[in-house]
């Protein structure tokens, strides 16, 4: 990868997307943060942008002048949880807004301005083979698979990858939100959660010259919750 390795990083204000960014910023990387709130991240080579990736003009607006990019990370995310007979249309909108809306408008955006080599990866979740209580979140995190595929084929003549890591349960706000209360987090046969770092290592690793050969995949890192 070139030295002056830029990457966009969506949801940079917490959770696994702020924990992707302090990995890259440690590796020196410039590192685009897009959230609604600022992140307390002061790091040389961080810049934020605000953007509210429920609304695509903002989305491409905050990116509009960005130059250069080798990676672009889609980690923004919430969940809200119900049975059927219970769901709300309207969270449903929201959710494929923000999961599935933003990282089209974000990629289409980005890729005649990525570099040759670039990466795309998108965080979805373990739950897009379909959980109970959880139809409409792990509807929008299957749809992930699709674009990946998609684009991988569409971007391979520019060697740029694009991949999905599906995370099982981690440590973050998400667990604690109550618009989830209706499916609390099972920890897995590993006897704990999975720590936004190490699905931040995952990632470094995916944009690494070792992954070059590694496009149009789901990765899972989910503690053997897929057992």
């Amino acid at each position: 990868m070139p030295a002056d390795r830029t990457a966009v990083i969506s949801g940079v204000s917490s959770g696994i997307g702020r924990a992707i960014a302090d990995h890259l910023l440690q590796d020196g990387w410039t590192v685009i943060g897009l959230s609604r709130r600022r992140p307390d991240l002061s790091a040389q080579g961080f810049r934020w942008r605000h953007c509210d990736l429920a609304q695509p003009g903002s989305t491409e607006d905050a990116v509009g002048d960005v130059e250069g990019v080798q990676a672009l990370i889609h980690a923004a995310g919430f969940q809200v949880s119900g049975p059927l007979g219970a769901l709300d249309p309207d969270d449903g909108r929201r959710m494929y807004a923000v999961h599935v809306d933003a990282a089209i408008s974000l990629a289409n955006s980005l890729v005649d301005r990525m570099t040759v080599d670039g990466r795309i990866l998108l965080i979805g979740s373990r739950t897009a083979v379909g959980v109970a209580g959880k139809s409409q979140y792990a509807a929008t995190k299957a749809a992930l698979r699709a674009l990946a595929r998609s684009w991988a084929t569409e971007l391979a003549p520019r060697r740029i990858t694009v991949n999905v890591i599906e995370p099982g349960p981690t440590d973050t706000a998400m667990l604690a939100d109550p618009a989830r209360a209706t499916t609390p987090p099972v920890v897995p046969p590993l006897g704990r959660l999975i720590r936004p770092e190490e699905v931040a290592a995952l990632a470094h690793f995916l944009l690494t010259n070792n992954a070059a050969m590694i496009t149009g995949q789901h990765l899972t890192i989910c503690g053997g919750a897929s057992l």
